[in-house]
């Protein structure tokens, strides 16, 4: 089995993969001196969020067809559970604003490509789902310093100047470097070698990414973990809480104003948040007091993929045909 294939399975495990990360990151944190891992955060977030930038189609903002999809997803991404989540945190976390913090970053982040993936397992508008994924990561990588600022600042030091710079680093660099990466594979390969044989190489390395980062993010927060060990517990809830309750709202609102397609994209556009990157700011842009943030996020992962997973086989009774 090759290299590929093994990251490749991984990747079709992420369910399994994360905890066992955790509990590893867990267990060498424990055993282990894991100050040094810091060194790893930087290429890791490169690692994660390189090959989700490779197969991003910027130019799809442009097509049209699905205004009132892309609306609503807007309005719920950055007028809704942004201040859900901020509730959520003041009523669980209210004496822990880190752990506050890595519920909000989670909320502000949305779409990832696994918003396109998903919306293609279960047969909607795949086209708005890209749409979507552009305008989510591209808004909150710029709103996201600023909410954090408005809705955290008295209890969370916020440097605006720090988190636009992390935002540069984590989001813009990437970008542009995958945009070279994919124009350049176009050119020398072309649309159609490149999309069948060298688009898919690239994702699983971001899981591979994924991985490491949580890894670290365990191993960083072992000590405060063995000294308070319901720590995990107390985040799975609020964590939990807060994907029913984007669940419910981004469905009724799918099933009461859109067609199928439309409605099942706003869903994934909405729920599936970019929790690679929430993970990779909340590690770079707030020193070692992130690494709480980190832990909710970490969370966040296992809940997303199980819950995105069980979606798909609803979809059929929830949007018939």
């Amino acid at each position: 089995m090759t290299f590929f294939q093994i990251i490749s399975k991984v990747t079709g495990k992420l369910t399994v993969a994360i905890p066992v990360a955790m509990l590893a990151g867990f267990g060498y944190g424990a055993l282990l001196p894991s100050g040094w891992l810091q060194w790893l955060i930087l290429p890791l977030t490169f690692l994660m969020v390189y090959p989700m930038m490779v197969n991003l189609k910027v130019s799809s903002i442009l097509d049209g067809g699905d205004t009132r999809a892309q609306g609503l997803a807007l309005a719920v991404n950055f007028g809704v559970i942004p201040f859900i989540a901020f509730g959520i945190g003041l009523l669980f976390f209210s004496d822990q604003p880190y752990l506050a913090l890595g519920l909000l970053l989670a909320a502000l982040l949305p779409t990832s490509g696994m918003t396109i993936s998903w919306t293609g397992f279960a047969k909607g508008n795949v086209p708005a789902a890209i749409k979507m994924t552009v305008l989510g990561l591209i808004l909150g990588s710029l709103a996201t310093p600023i909410y954090v600022n408005w809705l955290m600042g008295a209890s969370v030091p916020v440097d605006m100047v720090a988190v636009f710079r992390q935002i540069a680093v984590i989001v813009l660099l990437p970008l542009i470097a995958g945009q070279l990466t994919q124009a350049y594979l176009r050119k020398r390969h072309g649309q159609e070698r490149y999309q069948k044989e060298w688009a898919p190489r690239f994702p699983p390395f971001s899981s591979l990414g994924v991985l490491g980062i949580v890894f670290v993010a365990m191993a960083l927060k072992a000590d405060d973990l063995i000294a308070e060990p319901g720590k995990l517990l107390i985040v799975i809830v609020p964590v939990l809480l807060l994907y029913v309750v984007n669940y419910a709202l981004s469905t009724g609102l799918a099933r009461w104003l859109l067609t199928p397609g439309d409605g099942i994209a706003l869903v994934y556009g909405t729920v599936m948040r970019n929790l690679s990157i929430a993970l990779a700011l909340s590690m770079n842009a707030f020193g070692e007091a992130g690494a709480d943030a980190a832990l909710v996020i970490a969370v966040g992962y296992i809940i997303q993929v199980q819950s995105a997973a069980w979606y798909v086989k609803l979809t059929d009774r929830l949007f018939p045909r």
